[in-house]
Formats: structure tokens, sequence, C-alpha cells
């Protein structure tokens, strides 16, 4: 019995046939990909290595202890570095692993380490990042809509002060690069099966942003009677870690501010402010105590400095009303669960 001509020819590609209609869901611009069997391109331009690919990459000749390193130098990252970069760092260790685990000899294992490299120096020194994704040799871009999608969360500077919604926006970006992965393999099934991951994290992404946006313009909302509204901020955002000065504040705890201001000048009815702040329980008490004032007096001078004329009362309450309860052994453990706790809020009291 003959062999059909069509079963050799997918024996002799890397693209398998079962895949024909995955690949052309998954939106493949890139037409060295929508080739396949004899006169597939193998050159650079379809993903073989080059010189300034090997210069780069091949340093990383070991990705386990290379990604061991990486993940203990994220994990001994103080807590206000838990943002976008340290959440897509983290992502980029799990896909270096993943791919690992799976053992994965194509390149995507030392890009994703080289990815989280990147970031964790930059985080460690300070220095500016970009959230652009670089094109990798080993990943072709799947799903246009999708990364349409990244584009416009991105976008919205509600993103900018909601830590929670920035990491399932991090990681639907590096699953996206990994389903490019997997499309560069010819592997299209497997790309398909990454997405419903992908459009989850980045449902979530943009539902907790809108809730955060939708917070802040209730709390800034006009009150009625007696009604008190209170804006609760987290310390982490605002300043760097065991910081509570102007020099301190970040750039996110600027941009909270400022939708803050906003809100506070358009607002009725309100007499005045209470701004209170927080420390966690840890360390000396008067140290604690003399920072939660620090922290609520830089946030009334910056409220003033944007205009808000309401007068304002300022406290430091240290670590008293604690909002979490943790118990790990391990410092670092400890200070991440706590960071609720490290907080200023801002108390709309109404006119009687």
């Amino acid at each position: 019995m003959k062999t059909p001509l069509t079963v050799l020819v997918c024996a002799l590609t890397l693209t398998a046939c079962a895949d024909h209609a995955a690949r052309a869901r998954l939106g493949i611009e890139d037409s060295t990909l929508l080739k396949s069997g004899i006169g597939a391109s193998q050159d650079e331009a379809a993903g073989a290595a080059n010189p300034q690919w090997v210069d780069t990459y091949a340093p990383v000749v070991s990705g386990g202890p290379a990604l061991a390193s990486l993940q203990a130098r994220l994990n001994r990252m103080p807590p206000e570095q838990n943002g976008y970069f340290r959440a897509k760092a983290q992502c980029w260790i799990d896909a270096g692993q993943q791919a690992r685990q799976a053992g994965d000899h194509w390149g995507f294992v030392e890009e994703a380490t080289g990815q989280a490299a990147t970031i964790a120096m930059g985080l460690e020194n300070g220095t500016s990042l970009s959230a652009a994704n670089p094109a990798l040799r080993t990943v072709s871009t799947v799903r246009p809509d999708l990364w349409k999608i990244v584009n416009t969360i991105k976008s919205d500077p509600a993103i900018a002060s909601c830590r929670e919604a920035q990491q399932p926006l991090a990681c639907a970006e590096v699953e996206l690069m990994q389903a490019g992965h997997d499309a560069w393999m010819r592997s299209f099934s497997n790309a398909e099966k990454r997405l419903p991951d992908v459009q989850d994290n980045l449902r979530k992404s943009a539902q907790t942003a809108l809730q955060c946006k939708q917070n802040v313009q209730a709390s800034a909302a006009a009150p009625t009677g007696k009604l008190h509204k209170a804006v609760m901020l987290r310390a982490d955002s605002l300043f760097r870690f065991n910081g509570g000065n102007d020099a301190a504040m970040l750039p996110a705890g600027r941009r909270q501010l400022d939708a803050v201001a906003h809100g506070l000048k358009t607002v009725r009815g309100v007499r005045e402010l209470n701004i209170t702040g927080y420390t966690d329980r840890l360390g000396d008490n008067a140290h604690n105590e003399s920072l939660s004032l620090q922290r609520a007096q830089t946030v009334a001078r910056y409220l003033r400095a944007r205009g808000v004329t309401l007068p304002i009362a300022i406290r430091g309450q240290g670590g008293a009303n604690q909002l979490a309860d943790c118990r790990q052994t391990k410092r670092d453990d400890m200070v991440r669960c706590l960071a609720p706790n490290r907080r200023v809020e801002i108390e709309l009291v109404a006119d009687s």
C-alpha cells in the first residue's frame, strides 16, 4: 500500500496538518509561518540564529541555575517594587521554567531568562524600564486582536496607579509571547491552548483597573448629609519602602494623589479632610509614629500644592488599626503580608 503524498509532506515539515485550522485562527501575519513543506524558509528571516543573537544569549548556558538565581533576586526586592515590572519578570521566569521542563532547546529559555534578568537589573539599580515587548527571535506575533487589547489597557491612566491590575496584564503579555513561541515552532494547537489564560488575565486586568478608577471617583464624589467617605492609599504605592517625605514619593503615588486632588476640587458638601498615616507593626514604635505622621503631612502638602483648599487635620497613628494579621516566620514574607497596613487614609467629612 502506497503512503499518501499528503502524509509524506506532513511528515517532512514542521507544520502538522491537523494544526491548519488552529494556525488560521491565530491570525498569524508572519509569512514564513504560513509556508509549509518543500520550500519553507529556514533562513534568518524565518528565525535562524544570527551572530547578534548568539552573542546576546550564549552566556545563558544553564537555564536552571540562572532562573533560580533570578528568582532569589526577585524575592529579595522590597514590597514597593511589587508592580508591573516585577510581575513581568516573575512571569518571564515562570515561562522559562516551563519551557525548560518541557525540554525546549530552541532558544526560548535563554530569551525568557534574558528578559527577566534585564527587568531585575533595572529594578535593582532603579533605572528606567520600558513596558514595550521586545522582538524575540523565537517568538512570532499571534492574535493581533489580543495585542490591541493589551495596548488599550496599558494606555489607560488607571493602570499606572492600580497595582492589582498590573500583574495580570504583565502575565497576559508574557503568555501571549509564549503562544507566539509555540507558533514559531509550528505548534499552532499548543499556541491556541494558551489563549484562554491570556484572555482571562486581560479580563481581570481591565475589570480591576475599572474598579480602581471607580473607587477613586466614588471617594471624590460629593457626600450628602452626615455621610463620611474615605480614600485609602497604599503607602507602598505612594512612597519608597520606609520613606515618607517628598523625595520618597513614587510616580504612581503622585498620579493617585493627582486624581484625588482633581476630584476634591470639584466636590460639594465636604467640610474638611482628615488625613491619617499608618505603618505596619514592625520596628520601633516611636519611629513608626514619626514615619506615619510624615506620610500624612506629605500627602496633605501635595494636595495643597494641587489646589485643595479644604481644612485638613493630620495625624500619624503608627502601627495602630492593623488591617492584616500576619504570622509568617520569614521577614520578607512578613513584610509583603503586612503591606495593607502601610497606608494613608483620607477621610472626607461632610457638612452637617
